[in-house]
């Protein structure tokens, strides 16, 4: 009997890992507590909006080679991610009213820094350099061992404020000053270090279940995968070595001696269902703010926002959305209230009028982990002490922060561990497709 994989979590961890499993010929079975697929990346109909949107807006860059490799094998659609050509950021200073757009070049020689018209305002070339103290204080450093951002590099002056800070806070979502140099270097080295190639800012302005979810569902259905909605996983049990079955609050589910489970959930759900996991224990929020009006023509897609409470503002063919990453300070903040101070910012920005239109407020509390040296030192490998039991997630060690790019991988890494150590080598074998 061809053996199976239990995959319990079907966010962008569980679907990468169900996807590569199935592309190793293992039987997998999909199970999710919700009733639809995608967890905290996905698109739904939002009535007071009339529109439907993704529950957090994400900007994915062109190096981001594990999700554009997972988009090309489930067949995701050609145009599902939108950009320029060109590594181009347009950015807008609140405070002064200054426009510019940071362009690097193609090639991984920096030569772009050298051009006044290509880099930030009021900076010289040399300052450019500051994030080599990053790169050189991780290098061979294990996870959580290299220190923070502040003790290597001045957090402070007009290309910190209007670069590196916006930059990192938005793919740390940790104050900068408190975040673990390994993570940052990771990110630097994978996009600004790899060249302007890698780093196309790309968007999927369709939604992101078009982009992701959707074409990983059909994917797994054509490869013969099971998917059951509405299953909660209440506990693991494990047994000789093994886990034996896992309880479900409809039915249990038993393990065959040939199976495997994978276990794509948050870290806190890990930590209750298997006690002595090491996970991260502190989060960081994201508030994303949608307004149902149509941009003006010539609206860049992407537009990063200094010197005010939008940080970053994304403008689809019908809304406007603003994402603000850190942001644990405005978790009891009145909805409206924010709504009608970030709108005005969008106003000015846009010269739009300053009526409010309708929108929505999203909070996510715990939408990543907090990527100090402490939380990073905290992430478990994908592999566990029980042989056929392993953890996807974007919280585990991916050598990545909280990020679409580090789920996927999570999912890949914890397909290979599983194959590391034979679980799907009878599949494979028999050649099983």
């Amino acid at each position: 009997m061809t053996e199976t994989v239990h995959v319990v979590g079907a966010g962008l961890a569980g679907l990468s890992a169900a996807v590569s499993l199935a592309e190793m010929g293992v039987h997998v079975v999909l199970h999710e507590a919700a009733k639809q697929a995608g967890g905290r990346c996905r698109s739904y109909y939002d009535p007071s909006l009339g529109l439907a949107i993704d529950n957090g807006n994400h900007l994915l860059l062109s190096g981001n080679r594990s999700t554009l490799d997972f988009m090309a094998r489930i067949g995701a659609p050609e145009d599902a991610l939108t950009g320029p050509d060109e590594a181009a950021f347009p950015f807008a200073d609140l405070r002064t009213g200054e426009r510019w757009t940071l362009r690097p070049n193609p090639g991984r020689l920096p030569w772009w820094v050298l051009r006044a018209g290509r880099r930030v305002p009021g900076t010289r070339a040399r300052d450019y350099l500051a994030p080599l103290s990053l790169m050189m204080a991780a290098s061979g450093s294990a996870p959580g061992k290299s220190g923070t951002i502040g003790e290597k590099m001045a957090c402070e002056g007009p290309l910190y404020d209007r670069l590196w800070h916006p930059v990192l806070l938005a793919a740390l979502n940790t104050d900068p000053r408190e975040s673990d140099v390994g993570l940052a270097a990771t990110i630097l080295r994978e996009t600004l270090g790899a060249g302007g190639r890698a780093c196309r800012p790309l968007v999927a302005v369709e939604g992101l279940s078009t982009a992701f979810v959707d074409p990983a569902l059909r994917y797994l259905t054509e490869r013969g995968a099971e998917i059951r909605y509405g299953r909660r996983l209440r506990a693991v049990q494990v047994g000789a070595n093994r886990v034996e079955r896992l309880d479900f609050t409809d039915e249990p589910t038993e393990i065959g001696p040939s199976d495997s489970v994978v276990l794509a959930l948050p870290p806190w759900v890990v930590e209750d269902l298997l006690p002595g996991t090491p996970t991260p224990k502190a989060f960081r929020s994201i508030v994303n703010a949608h307004f149902a009006m149509r941009p003006p023509e010539g609206a860049p897609l992407l537009l990063g926002v200094v010197g005010g409470l939008t940080e970053w503002l994304f403008a689809y063919p019908d809304r406007f959305s603003v994402t603000i990453s850190g942001a644990d300070r405005l978790l009891d903040a009145p909805r409206e209230e924010l709504a009608r101070q970030i709108w005005l910012e969008i106003a000015e920005l846009n010269g739009v009028a300053r009526e409010l239109p309708s929108w929505q407020i999203v909070k996510e509390k715990r939408a990543t982990f907090a990527a100090t040296p402490a939380e990073a030192a905290r992430r478990a490998s994908a592999a566990t002490r029980t042989p056929n039991l392993v953890l996807a997630g974007d919280w585990t060690e991916t050598g990545l922060p909280s990020t679409i790019e580090g789920a996927i991988r999570s999912g890949t890494n914890a397909a290979n561990a599983l194959s590391r150590h034979g679980m799907c080598g009878r599949a494979q074998a028999q050649g099983v497709a």
